[in-house]
């Protein structure tokens, strides 16, 4: 059964250049220190569910004003019923964008084989060195790097990004991760926000001007990057 947590009925920054509706889904296999979704990650049980129906019934009724559908966590790619779900949002006819941690690559295979979405969002947590760190959890980095592979050869319009917090990110790290995605089509680096829901408290965002530098040390290997909230 799918859990859906949160449905934002119209969103215009959560999908470049789209008006857009996003599913929220609980349950994820990191814990993110900087992770906004608290409640969806640690105790997705205790949270009451929307409901899918209501919310996919609003879908077909706003079919022309709303452009696509964001489906995120937690971590979408956990849920069985994960495929089900994108080929009734692709029924309706709807631009689908895939948020996703990169731990599931056979599942982002399938999809992108199905062709069951438009654009792939994929989070890249820090430098393979400090990986489980920034992730809260350990990670089998192999998935990683297969799910960094599948999407940039996938086709798709995609973009990879990290969220910049003081405590984790140096310069040492960006570097690293710009090997780690080099010839990437698209990277967003964003600016940390505390609203209190995070699953650690008093993080801090990295500076803008050190935020600058980071993007100074990415332009030449990565088409397009840019800051995102700063």
């Amino acid at each position: 059964m799918m859990h859906l947590k949160g449905f934002e009925k119209f969103s215009l920054l959560d999908y470049d250049d789209k008006v857009a509706a996003v599913m929220f889904f609980g349950g994820c296999n990191m814990c993110c220190p900087f992770c906004h979704n608290s409640d969806i990650v640690l105790k997705p049980n205790s949270t009451p569910d929307y409901p899918l129906k209501e919310a996919m019934e609003y879908l077909k009724n706003r079919k022309g004003l709303i452009d696509a559908v964001v489906v995120t966590g937690g971590e979408p790619t956990l849920m069985p019923e994960l495929l089900s779900l994108l080929k009734d949002l692709r029924e309706l006819g709807y631009i689908i964008k895939l948020d996703t941690n990169g731990t599931n690559p056979n599942v982002l295979k399938t999809i992108i084989d199905e062709n069951l979405v438009d654009y792939i969002a994929m989070d890249i947590k820090n430098s393979y060195q400090k990986y489980a760190l920034t992730a809260g959890r350990n990670v089998d980095l192999d998935n990683i790097k297969e799910s960094i592979e599948i999407i940039m050869n996938s086709g798709l319009d995609y973009e990879f990004r990290t969220t910049l917090v003081n405590a984790y990110h140096t310069l040492d790290d960006i570097k690293n991760i710009k090997e780690m995605i080099k010839g990437a089509k698209k990277y967003r680096l964003q600016k940390f926000t505390d609203h209190g829901t995070c699953i650690k408290k008093g993080l801090r965002e990295v500076p803008y001007d050190i935020a600058l530098e980071f993007v100074n040390e990415l332009k030449n290997d990565i088409l397009d990057v840019s800051l995102r909230g700063y």
